[in-house]
């Protein structure tokens, strides 16, 4: 594990801040270090949305990701913008029904979930976020899953917390 930054990024209103805020409450549940930046386009809802999550085991000198080990992104101009900040040898998670372009790297891993359908399987598209985050904590084992779970009881609405759960559960499954 040791060190891992990861940049989420969509539209506004899709839960791409509450994505990277839960990962990093799931690494203070762990005892690692963390940062989350968040940051808006002027837009704001509709417009991109994107935040910048450290976790790691020694110090962090800035909060600011510029080479990720991973990226997340939910929509098309958020592939377009962060694909090539991604490391080599990195993880580019994408979801298919709102992104209509295949990634152009071929030294990184790329998994792509139709998020939206499964979300709406589980239950509600606006869980979407959470089917991608599950398939990054089982990909890159930044935290145990359950440290995710317990974040997700303490800092997230009590009402979906089932709802949120199994959709992590089913976006793990992308993973494996």
């Amino acid at each position: 594990m040791a060190h891992q930054e990861i940049i989420f990024a969509g539209f506004g209103g899709q839960g791409i801040l509450s994505m990277g805020k839960f990962l990093a409450y799931a690494g203070l549940e762990e005892n690692l270090n963390v940062s989350w930046l968040p940051s808006y386009g002027p837009e704001m809802r509709g417009g991109t949305a994107n935040c910048s999550v450290i976790v790691s085991d020694s110090p962090i000198g800035a909060p600011i990701v510029t080479d990720a080990t991973t990226v997340v992104v939910m929509n098309r101009p958020s592939l377009d913008k962060f694909e090539s900040h991604i490391v080599k040898g990195g993880l580019l998670i994408i979801d298919s029904d709102l992104v209509n372009r295949e990634p152009e790297r071929d030294d990184i891993e790329v998994i792509k979930i139709p998020a939206q359908k499964v979300a709406e399987e589980v239950g509600s598209k606006k869980i979407a976020n959470m089917v991608l985050l599950g398939a990054l904590v089982e990909k890159t084992k930044i935290v145990p899953m359950e440290a995710l779970l317990k974040a997700l009881k303490e800092h997230g609405k009590e009402q979906f917390y089932e709802l949120n759960k199994k959709a992590l559960e089913r976006g793990a499954e992308f993973a494996k």
